[in-house]
C-alpha cells in the first residue's frame, strides 16, 4: 500500500497472522475480513511513553480479534483528506470525524452504526480526530458521520484513548462478547 509523505508512522493491521487454510487469525479468533477500521488522527505522533497510548494500543490489539485494525498519523487536515481520495477498494473509505457539533449516540446505537457498515461492504471505515483549530467546513462535509463525544474538547490522547475503546466495546456488542453490560 503506497503511504503518503504526510503520514508520520506506518499504518498496518495489528497482531495479524494466517492459519493453515489461509484464513487472517488474531489470537484464534477469526476476525472480519471485509472491514478494516482506522484510528487517524491530525498532528504529532503519540508518545509511545504515554499512560494513554498504552491503553490505546491494549484497545487496538483487542480489537483486532474482530476486524482488520491499524492506526495512522497525518500532519495536517489536507493530507488526511488526500489519504482518504486515495482508498481504493470495491468501496470508498467511510470517513468518521470526532466533532463537538457531531452527532452524539449512546455505545449500543454507535455499534449498530457500526455493524450497519458492516453489513452494507464497507471495507473500511476511518475513525478521525481533527487539528487542534478543529475540522474545516469541506472536511466536516466530506464525513460520512460526525461523531461527538459530547460537548467537551479532549486532548488528542485523551479523544483517541475513548475512540478506541468506543471502537473495542462496539466489536464486542456485535460478537456478543460479555465485555459490554449495558449500563
Amino acid at each position: 500500500m503506497d503511504q503518503p509523505a504526510a503520514i508520520f508512522q506506518k499504518a498496518e493491521p495489528l497482531s495479524k497472522s494466517r492459519d493453515s487454510a489461509g484464513s487472517s487469525r488474531t489470537r484464534g479468533v477469526r476476525y472480519s475480513q471485509h472491514m478494516q477500521l482506522t484510528l487517524a488522527q491530525i498532528g504529532a505522533r503519540p508518545s509511545a511513553g504515554d499512560a494513554f497510548e498504552k491503553l490505546v494500543q491494549t484497545y487496538l490489539e483487542r480489537i483486532s480479534a474482530y476486524n482488520r485494525c491499524e492506526e495512522a498519523t497525518f500532519r495536517d487536515e489536507q493530507a488526511l483528506l488526500d489519504w482518504l481520495d486515495r482508498r481504493q477498494g470495491r468501496t470508498p473509505a467511510v470517513a468518521v470525524f470526532l466533532d463537538s457539533r457531531g452527532r452524539q449516540m449512546t455505545s449500543e446505537a454507535f455499534a449498530v452504526w457500526l455493524g450497519e457498515r458492516r453489513n452494507e461492504g464497507s471495507q473500511h471505515v476511518v475513525f478521525a480526530i481533527g487539528p487542534a483549530s478543529g475540522w474545516s467546513e469541506s472536511a466536516r462535509r466530506r464525513a460520512q458521520l460526525l461523531l461527538s463525544f459530547g460537548p467537551f474538547t479532549l486532548a488528542h490522547a485523551l479523544a483517541r484513548l475513548v475512540m478506541a475503546e468506543q471502537l473495542y466495546r462496539a466489536c464486542t456488542i456485535l460478537a456478543g462478547h460479555p465485555y459490554h453490560t449495558g449500563h
